[in-house]
Formats: C-alpha cells, sequence, structure tokens
C-alpha cells in the first residue's frame, strides 16, 4: 500500500501497540463478563493457574508476582483472601526469614481446572470465529517473538 511506506517506524510502533493493547483489553472484558468467572475475579484465576504450572508445587511469592499483573502489596492481599478460602496454602520459605512459598490446595487445583476449562472453551469462542488456525498461529509466533525480544520480566 501506498501509505505504508510514508508510516514512520516511531509511529507504526505506536499504533501497533495500540491495537495490540485495544485488542487485549476488549478480549479480556469479554472473557471476564463470561460464565467461567462467575466463582472467581480473573486476577484471583491468574494466580491459581500460575501455581498450577509449577513443576515442584511450591512458588516464592516473590516469583510468583513475577508472572502476574498486580503490585507486589496487591498480591499479597489477594493470596491472603485465597489462603483465607482454603485454595492456597503458605509457608516460610527455608533458609529465608522473609520469603513465602505458596501452593495450590487441593480445593484450589480443582476450582482453577473447573474455571480453566471452561475459560479455555470461552477463548475458543472468541478467537475461532474472528481467525484461522493459521492466523492463530502466526499471531501466537508474533506475540511470542516480541516477548522473548523483551526478554523475560
Amino acid at each position: 500500500m501506498a501509505g505504508e511506506s510514508s508510516t514512520s517506524p516511531v509511529r507504526l510502533a505506536a499504533e501497533t501497540w495500540e491495537s495490540l493493547f485495544r485488542t487485549q483489553v476488549a478480549v479480556m472484558r469479554r472473557l471476564q463478563a463470561g460464565p467461567a468467572f462467575r466463582k472467581l475475579a480473573v486476577n484471583e484465576y491468574d494466580v491459581l493457574f500460575t501455581l498450577s504450572r509449577c513443576p515442584s508445587g511450591w512458588l516464592r511469592l516473590n516469583e510468583l508476582n513475577d508472572n502476574v499483573l498486580l503490585s507486589q502489596s496487591s498480591l499479597s492481599r489477594l493470596v491472603e483472601r485465597l489462603e483465607k478460602r482454603g485454595l492456597v496454602a503458605r509457608m516460610p520459605a527455608p533458609n529465608d526469614g522473609r520469603g513465602v512459598l505458596l501452593k495450590l490446595t487441593e480445593a484450589g487445583r480443582e476450582l482453577q481446572k473447573e474455571i480453566g476449562r471452561e475459560h479455555v472453551r470461552d477463548i475458543a469462542g472468541l478467537m475461532t470465529p474472528a481467525l484461522t488456525a493459521a492466523e492463530q498461529k502466526e499471531l501466537q509466533r508474533l506475540t511470542e517473538k516480541l516477548r522473548a525480544a523483551l526478554g523475560k520480566r
């Protein structure tokens, strides 16, 4: 297209970011309004999901903080609420007086699986009509490439 060659790299990057961001916001709003999140808020599910992917079963609070979109203080309060509900267990980290280890309880694991199955169906319901399988793979490739270029955070 003729307009593409005149777009500056800075403007193109800004427009691409805005498109990615606004799409992510629209998708998350749709998913949050869906039936999967009646029992648990998305940010609470994010904690359970992240803990479910931990091979050792236990994850340090600061490592969990690296993988969710919450501030440290908000995450601490959220973990306290999940613990009170019996979904997460915590214990002091061995050899670290300030560290905290977290893991899913059996109830937390079951709820994560239940919500996760419905959440995946909701995601497929949004993605499949909008993008072909090849387009979904290309989008995944591009987002993974962008994340890799940013380094692990």
